[in-house]
């Protein structure tokens, strides 16, 4: 009887460690929304102009190319899907897709302006699938990358600690260490941070009766709208400094070339190839 009993126990937990979970990422390249910007236009076409200007555009799909999409294929749980929202009019539309053919978990959708929150929640829930009990999301600018366990250590920590999760219609994971950084012809340039809610490895997740998405609500002001788990492992985002960052915040000056050994380091903790960088960099200025 005793034996029986602990062998009933025991298995409880594979159970909930075989729970299967959806993960969503969002990322809205250049996408004219109305809202969802610090940099102010008075109509939606001004943000097209400026948003789809060629030399912003040009380094966008640099750091998108060399930051962003590497820390994606190189996820040790490739179960996961990426929208990518643009607007109806984009003008690189081919040349996005060109660079999406290699990453299968990408879905690329166009809409025309509107309503930034509306328009984003519009766009993962038209991938999320109610049979899961739990949709996992996250978000991510063109410019931001991911620790490779990102996906994996997320899902880990909602089946480890199910009863917390399953008891709160929604919850946030935010994992708080990695690199500010920056990309050029002489490779990465980094500086490594702890942040709390910021944008990059900030998981939402939630449950089955919740209509809302990670783009429902201010990263930073998460934790006021529900309850938030920190963790703290190591080298879980890459948050990209560039000459068209919307928010504002800059410490260009803080950050330091990556040595030989970061740049092994950085290899095999974000996926991301700073040869390839150099290469994708150097008729750049």
């Amino acid at each position: 009887m005793f034996r029986r009993l602990f062998q009933t126990r025991a298995a409880a937990p594979a159970t909930e460690r075989d729970l299967p979970l959806e993960v969503i990422g969002l990322c809205r390249f250049s996408y004219p929304a109305i809202g969802g910007f610090q940099t102010q236009h008075e109509t939606p076409r001004e943000r097209a102009q400026y948003l789809y200007h060629p030399d912003r555009l040009e380094e966008r799909f640099r750091t998108f190319e060399a930051i962003t999409l590497p820390s994606l294929r190189a996820q040790s749980d490739q179960d996961f899907t990426f929208v990518v929202v643009i607007g109806s009019d984009f003008p690189q539309r081919t040349r996005l897709e060109g660079l999406l053919r290699d990453l299968p978990q990408a879905v690329v959708q166009a809409h025309p302006p509107g309503q930034h929150r509306d328009v984003m929640t519009q766009a993962i829930n038209a991938v999320r699938q109610r049979r899961y009990r739990f949709s996992l999301q996250f978000r991510l600018d063109d410019d931001d990358g991911l620790g490779i366990r990102f996906v994996e250590l997320l899902r880990r920590t909602v089946r480890n600690a199910l009863p917390i999760f399953a008891s709160n219609r929604r919850m946030a994971v935010d994992f708080t260490r990695g690199h500010v950084i920056s990309a050029s012809s002489d490779g990465i340039r980094a500086l490594r941070v702890t942040r709390a809610y910021w944008t990059p490895a900030l998981g939402v997740v939630l449950r089955r009766d919740c209509q809302q998405s990670v783009m429902s609500f201010g990263h930073h002001v998460l934790w006021q709208h529900m309850p938030t788990l920190t963790l703290t492992h190591p080298h879980m985002f890459l948050r990209g400094i560039n000459g068209h960052n919307d928010s504002g915040f800059r410490i260009d000056k803080d950050l330091t070339l990556l040595s030989r050994n970061e740049e092994r380091a950085f290899r095999e903790a974000y996926g991301i190839d700073p040869e390839r960088v150099r290469r994708l960099f150097a008729d750049y200025s």
